[in-house]
């Protein structure tokens, strides 16, 4: 059984999700950044998009990969612009968000609790070490994955909205774009997430916790930028089989961590 101690991994959840509402430093970046990046910039580019007037995007299509070209090609030439703005090009957001954000919660994890002279409270609860662990995990895991969810919901809303002068259809999210939100995405947080609580645990500061992170989080975004949009054009298998092949890394590492966090190792690290 993963959690032996229900009640008190809800417990630790609970004054988490609290100290987060509670933390400006932490809640308005969680914030502001993915309604910048999945709602207002959508929205400023759709606009632009649609009021362009059928431009010929033949150069730019010899510059793009064929397989996310290949697709948009085939569309009426004043559609293609919206459907590639708002259809690929800003797909790779909807990786870095929860990404990103469950990074930031994992780095703040245990660091967070040492900084604010709370740790010792922490150790002396009633949970094994696993329930502890898990707990944390799950206190950056689920926001990340609520903020991202929302600002999906939000981005869909916005896109096709934008969009509907020159679409006149909704045309997002389509089946790809579901796998990639609800399974790839996920399994993209779940790899930061394995490293990001293990650093965390081992460090002092939440500011030396993104910086020895970052050097694990910084390749996961820049390999998301490449592969997000190459993923829409693919067949739902191989979407299927990316997100399988993330979820094994991330909860192999997951697991690891939990083999080897121990109440002492933390309590040294302080």
């Amino acid at each position: 059984m993963l959690i032996n101690e229900p009640r008190v991994v809800r417990a630790i959840l609970w004054k988490d999700f609290t100290a987060i509402r509670r933390s400006k430093a932490v809640l308005l970046p969680m914030l502001i950044v993915p309604f910048v990046m999945l709602v207002l910039l959508p929205a400023v580019l759709g606009v632009i998009a649609t009021r362009a007037a059928s431009p010929d995007l033949s150069r730019l299509f010899d510059k793009l990969p064929h397989q996310v070209v290949e697709p948009i090609a085939r569309l009426p030439q004043h559609e293609q612009l919206v459907v590639l703005i708002n259809g690929y090009l800003l797909a790779p957001l909807f990786l870095i968000v929860p990404l990103m954000v469950s990074a930031v919660l994992a780095a703040d994890a245990f660091a967070g609790e040492k900084e604010r002279k709370t740790m010792e409270h922490l150790l002396h609860l009633p949970a094994t070490d696993r329930d502890l662990f898990v707990a944390k995990v799950l206190s950056a895991y689920i926001p990340a994955l609520i903020v991202s969810w929302v600002g999906f919901g939000c981005f869909l809303v916005v896109a096709n909205t934008v969009s509907w002068p020159v679409m006149h259809r909704i045309f997002l999210p389509t089946t790809l774009w579901l796998l990639m939100i609800f399974w790839v995405a996920p399994a993209v947080s779940s790899v930061g997430l394995g490293v990001m609580t293990r650093v965390s645990a081992r460090t002092r500061t939440t500011q030396e916790a993104n910086q020895l992170g970052g050097a694990v989080i910084l390749p996961l975004i820049f390999a998301s930028l490449g592969q997000a949009s190459g993923l829409l054009v693919l067949s739902p298998v191989v979407a299927i089989a990316t997100g399988a092949a993330l979820w094994t890394v991330g909860l192999l590492l997951l697991r690891g961590g939990i083999q080897r966090f121990t109440r002492d190792r933390l309590a040294g690290s302080c």
